[in-house]
């Protein structure tokens, strides 16, 4: 697979420069990234694409997300599902994980979708 150069913003509603505001992170003042609002243009991208060398993930995905924070019964999928998805894409095409970050704002899918990808990125090395 080929390896795209560009960086890989998925949020529902923000914009990178935006994410600058409370990360503090310069890669967020680039602007090469590629957007993608949800699960299925996740997929899309990566698939059509190929993995870019850089991916930073929002948890929250819709808004239903924000109207029922503890429910687990969500119709449109998060960024954990996107992550989950990129692992088995990597293990498929037997690719090494892009470098990640999250920038959601929610503590706890936060904290899931990093370990997530650090457990197998440290299972994978």
């Amino acid at each position: 697979m080929e390896i795209t150069k560009r960086l890989l913003f998925l949020d529902d509603i923000r914009y990178p420069h935006e994410v600058y505001r409370y990360t503090k992170q310069d890669i967020f003042l680039r602007n090469d990234w590629h957007i993608v609002r949800n699960y299925e243009e996740f997929v899309t991208r990566i698939t059509e694409k190929g993995l870019p060398k850089w991916i930073s993930f929002d948890h929250d995905l819709a808004d239903e997300h924000y109207l029922k924070p503890d429910s687990l019964d969500y119709t449109e999928k998060t960024g954990y599902e996107c992550a989950k998805w990129l692992i088995e894409y990597c293990l498929e095409n037997h690719v090494d994980l892009p470098e990640f970050y999250c920038h959601s704002m929610n503590p706890v899918g936060k904290e899931n979708i990093l370990r997530l990808l650090e457990n197998f990125k440290l299972k994978n090395e």
